[in-house]
């Protein structure tokens, strides 16, 4: 064969060359371009810096004005919690001193002399002890006198006795029961105290 009639291939889309990537040296120059330019857009003024600075420190003011004024309104929130619990233990021992002179009026109605079958006699015991499982109920303990050593904190003395019986400064009669409410004095009592 003639050289003549030797076929030249054809170029197709899928036998062309590609194109030769560039190389670093003729990329470099466009990415130090680009590189300077974003460090000068970077750059402040001296007028943009005091601005920052400035904006810097209110942002400083006021995030301690935010956490005194959160501190601030969590005092509020267990201060008025307090005064609620407060107010209702008041309320809670005001109502409860009221309903212990029916207390008392059973008491008495109960230990005097009668015929303990009869059925008014009963009623009134049972009456009283429900009475007192009510008292129990809302935590409302009588306080334990006749026989202790006398403690002004929570008895009042009214009367004195000489008597070889009982101990210095031994309650030997109770008048009146005293009752506490957790911690809060509802009514001393009244009591006797010995030599």
């Amino acid at each position: 064969m003639s050289e003549e009639n030797k076929e030249v291939p054809q170029e197709t889309p899928e036998t062309q060359a590609e194109p030769a990537p560039e190389t670093e040296t003729e990329a470099a120059p466009e990415t130090r371009e680009k590189k300077q330019k974003k460090k000068k857009g970077c750059t402040l003024t001296q007028e943009q810096a005091q601005q920052v600075e400035d904006a810097l420190k209110q942002l400083d003011t006021v995030k301690d004005q935010f956490a005194r004024l959160a501190a601030e309104y969590d005092n509020y929130r267990k201060r008025t919690a307090k005064e609620k619990d407060a107010i209702y233990q008041d309320a809670k021992t005001d109502t409860i001193r009221e309903f212990l002179a029916v207390y008392d009026n059973l008491e008495r109605a109960c230990a005097t002399e009668g015929d303990d079958d009869s059925p008014h006699k009963k009623g009134l015991v049972m009456i009283f002890h429900q009475y007192q499982e009510i008292l129990k109920k809302l935590g409302v303990e009588e306080i334990a006198a006749l026989g202790q050593t006398f403690d002004p904190e929570t008895m009042n003395a009214v009367m004195h006795v000489d008597d070889g019986r009982f101990g210095e400064n031994e309650v030997a009669q109770v008048f009146q029961a005293g009752f506490r409410l957790g911690d809060r004095m509802v009514r001393h009592a009244i009591v006797q105290v010995a030599n």
